[in-house]
């Protein structure tokens, strides 16, 4: 069973997208509310992956994001990385995560318009 970690701006949106994994993907989910605390949880939880929503807004930035990767990687380095962003209303940051895809900072992204049925197996296949 894989083990996520959420972090993401809204709220809602983290807790819609952890009922949809653990209903259809049998994901062990965990949200983190605070970016400061997500290397720490899932170091302790042994995340096997880290989903993160990126957006134009401190702390969600697409930099901030990447230190956390960085910082994760360093303690837990087989630990997936996936981005999501909202490529409708945030295209240039849409494009930067992209572009971070390309440069192989990340292992995954995935828009946020994406359905929760292609999401849970898009993580479920990393």
């Amino acid at each position: 069973m894989q083990r996520v970690i959420i972090s993401m701006q809204n709220y809602v949106f983290a807790q819609a997208t952890e009922m949809a994994m653990r209903n259809h993907g049998g994901f062990h989910v965990t949200i983190v509310e605070k970016p400061e605390d997500v290397v720490k949880n899932c170091v302790s939880l042994a995340a096997t992956a880290l989903l993160m929503e990126v957006t134009s807004y401190t702390p969600y930035k697409l930099e901030e994001r990447l230190k956390i990767r960085q910082e994760l990687k360093k303690q837990s380095p087989d630990c997936k990385i996936v981005l999501m962003v909202d490529e409708n209303s945030e295209k240039r940051t849409a494009e930067d995560v992209k572009q971070a895809k390309r440069d192989g900072w990340i292992d995954q992204f995935i828009y946020g318009s994406t359905s929760a049925s292609y999401l849970v197996a898009m993580m479920d296949a990393l």
